[in-house]
């Protein structure tokens, strides 16, 4: 594992760039999609009554996209808070792998990540299902063809994998918020190991994160 030259992600150009990328594209989206659904919509109404089932699945495909798109605004602005609160950390071949490990489904892609302050023990991380994880989840776990593999032997991460982070590929390329089930719902203070500071820090970056007062173990996402 190696650090960056900046004091956050947010202070590399290369990652503004990126990020301003993200959310041109959430707003070209946000304008399209619906477009498309609109068009499809009138197309479907007045065409001829054998050509309906040629515009059935694009229909309910752009209507699933505008239905979509406001999530990735969500991300796009969670992915800038950890940006500006953690630094790049490069990784070579992190560990990866296909279900097996704790909160994982059986075809759900991981990571793992050094754990912070046990530098010795890593923190697996589970990628929810997405349209912007379809690209890890075909380069990530076993059986991989070695050329989309070598696509992802060096991933760039910010941010506390007890809780949650944006990985991407060299450059940055790829922005992808992965977190754990509960940082963005309350995740009970203690639970994941994390001292003080690294609480208050994953709190600055918008995870919310209970006071140990109100945490209760084992607590569970409503």
């Amino acid at each position: 594992m190696a650090n960056m030259p900046y004091n956050t992600a947010w202070d590399d150009p290369a990652t503004r760039r990126a990020w301003t990328k993200l959310i041109a594209c959430a707003i070209l989206g946000q304008i399209l999609w619906p477009a498309a659904w609109v068009g499809m919509l009138a197309w479907y109404v007045s065409s001829p009554t054998w050509t309906l089932w040629l515009f059935f699945a694009p229909m309910l495909y752009t209507f699933y996209r505008t239905c979509l798109q406001p999530a990735y605004f969500v991300w796009a602005f969670r992915a800038r808070r950890l940006l500006r609160e953690y630094p790049w950390q490069v990784h070579k071949n992190p560990e990866s792998g296909i279900g097996k490990i704790p909160d994982a489904g059986p075809a759900d892609v991981w990571l793992k990540f050094p754990d912070p302050e046990r530098t010795t023990e890593k923190v697996g991380m589970v990628m929810r299902s997405h349209f912007r994880a379809t690209f890890w989840a075909r380069r990530l776990g076993p059986g991989v063809k070695p050329a989309k593999a070598a696509q992802v032997e060096e991933v760039w991460f910010a941010g506390d994998p007890r809780f949650a982070g944006v990985i991407a590929v060299p450059g940055p390329r790829r922005l992808y918020v992965i977190c754990q089930r509960l940082s963005y719902r309350g995740i009970p203070a203690g639970t994941q190991g994390a001292g003080p500071q690294a609480v208050e820090r994953a709190r600055r970056a918008g995870i919310r994160v209970e006071s140990l007062s109100s945490a209760a173990p084992g607590a569970v996402e409503n």
